[in-house]
């Protein structure tokens, strides 16, 4: 049986993430570090209530039973955070840091949720500040070196209770009716995300996945968050 730790177990993905973990037998003891308290309660969680985010990294090595998997869906927006250079420091830094921590104390499987759209010359994403953040971030986790690394790159998040930008969000979760095959090209539900994250660390656990380092692309999320996901 395993042990998980989610941090950004209070966003759109993070908080699917812990829902599933929670749900599904293969993960013994799950653990939360945030700032505020998650909403989710099983006998499996251990929540840890942390308001200084520099003091989270910090927290990994004092876990017990230590987690084998952690997984990372931190993230913020401009407007919340105050600016691009605050913006960063969560984005960005604070993953890093916490990749680094997570790699010192032992940890063998480190999942961290991207976004697509952030690379390649053709990208009209690939130059914005948000862009950078998880390129830089990406990057950081790839020479780490984990046992496995797991990044994933979903397109628009789908199903938030606050979306971030609710014209796109409304917009994109309607592309169904034209076809299933044309939504799940550009956005997916935050509960297929975190199944995904879910089920990508399972296979990494498991030693089957494609390479150390492994990019679960949009259609990838797809197929292991809905189409292969059994409960």
């Amino acid at each position: 049986m395993t042990t998980a730790a989610v941090f950004g177990c209070t966003g759109a993905v993070g908080s699917q993430i812990l829902a599933t973990l929670l749900a599904i037998d293969a993960f013994s003891s799950v653990k939360t570090v945030s700032r505020r308290l998650p909403q989710a309660q099983s006998h499996k969680l251990q929540a840890i209530e942390e308001g200084d985010i520099t003091k989270w990294g910090g927290l990994i090595s004092s876990m017990s039973p230590k987690p084998s998997v952690i997984f990372n869906a931190v993230g913020t927006t401009r407007a919340t955070a105050g600016g691009v250079e605050n913006q960063w420091k969560i984005d960005h830094d604070l993953c890093i840091e916490n990749a680094k921590a997570a790699k010192e104390a032992g940890v063998k499987t480190y999942v961290f949720i991207s976004s697509g759209g952030t690379r390649g010359v053709l990208s009209p994403f690939a130059y914005v500040p948000y862009s950078k953040m998880k390129v830089g971030v990406e990057d950081a986790i790839k020479e780490l070196k984990f046992e496995h690394a797991i990044i994933l790159r979903p397109g628009m998040i789908l199903g938030r209770e606050k979306p971030k930008n609710a014209f796109l969000e409304n917009v994109f979760s309607h592309l169904n009716k034209l076809g299933q095959g044309i939504q799940d090209k550009i956005a997916a539900d935050q509960i297929i995300i975190g199944r995904a994250a879910v089920a990508a660390a399972r296979i990494g656990e498991e030693g089957k996945a494609p390479s150390p380092y492994w990019v679960v692309e949009q259609a990838d999320i797809i197929k292991y968050g809905r189409v292969d996901w059994k409960d």
